[in-house]
C-alpha cells in the first residue's frame, strides 16, 4: 500500500522524507506516548477517520484530536531537526 506523507502528515514535512526516519520517529514516538502513536498509525497508515480512530481505542474523539495533534507536532520536530 502506498501512502503519501505529504496527505498522511499535513504538518508540512519535507516529501522527500525518508521512511526510514519516519519508522524511526514513529518507535521513539511509541516509547515516550504510545496511544499518540497508535492515532498515527490509524490515521495516517490506516486511513482511519477520527471518529473510527476513536472508536477502534475505546477513547472519545476529542481524545483522539488531541493525540493527533500532539503526536504531530512531535514528528514535525523530530523529522525536522537538522
Amino acid at each position: 500500500m502506498t501512502v503519501q506523507l505529504d496527505v498522511a502528515l499535513t504538518v508540512g514535512i519535507d516529501t522527500r522524507l525518508d521512511l526510514v526516519s519516519l519508522d524511526d520517529a514513529l518507535k521513539q514516538l511509541t516509547t515516550i506516548a504510545e496511544r499518540p502513536a497508535r492515532v498515527v498509525e490509524l490515521r495516517s497508515f490506516g486511513g482511519l477517520t477520527v471518529e473510527e480512530t476513536a472508536a477502534v481505542l475505546d477513547i472519545a474523539p476529542a481524545t483522539v484530536k488531541r493525540h493527533w495533534a500532539f503526536a504531530r507536532a512531535w514528528l514535525h520536530r523530530e523529522l525536522n531537526v537538522a
